[in-house]
């Protein structure tokens, strides 16, 4: 039961020491990750309004066959980059939300740089 606890304060810790440097403007809106399990998710924020421009996940309907799998990640960060560029979108500032950057963190982004976005 410890090792849950620690791992899970150690992420938290890792996620607001990056948070502390990192913020989304209108101009630059702030692109985070999370993963699960089962699912991965992908918003777009700006900070300065606290709105959600654009988001991606798993769970959607049109994305349901993806997996967690760095193939299927990359995907995913494309269908953001996108969608980004939908709404004339094409520079994030990126957000590993206390995650290594690299696996499935790093593909999402890839795919999203592969998809025009700039950061």
């Amino acid at each position: 039961m410890n090792r849950i606890v620690d791992k899970n304060r150690k992420l938290a810790k890792r996620k607001a020491h990056i948070r502390k440097r990192i913020s989304g403007t209108p101009e630059r809106p702030r692109m985070t990750v999370f993963r699960s399990n089962l699912h991965m998710y992908v918003q777009v924020i700006d900070d300065v309004a606290g709105k959600t421009l654009v988001s991606a996940s798993t769970v959607e309907a049109d994305l349901k066959g993806l997996k967690n799998t760095v193939a299927d990640a990359t995907k995913l960060g494309e269908v953001v980059g996108k969608r980004l560029l939908e709404k004339n979108i094409d520079a994030v500032v990126f957000d590993r939300n206390g995650y290594i950057y690299h696996g499935i963190v790093k593909a999402i982004a890839d795919g999203a740089r592969a998809a025009g976005v700039k950061f």
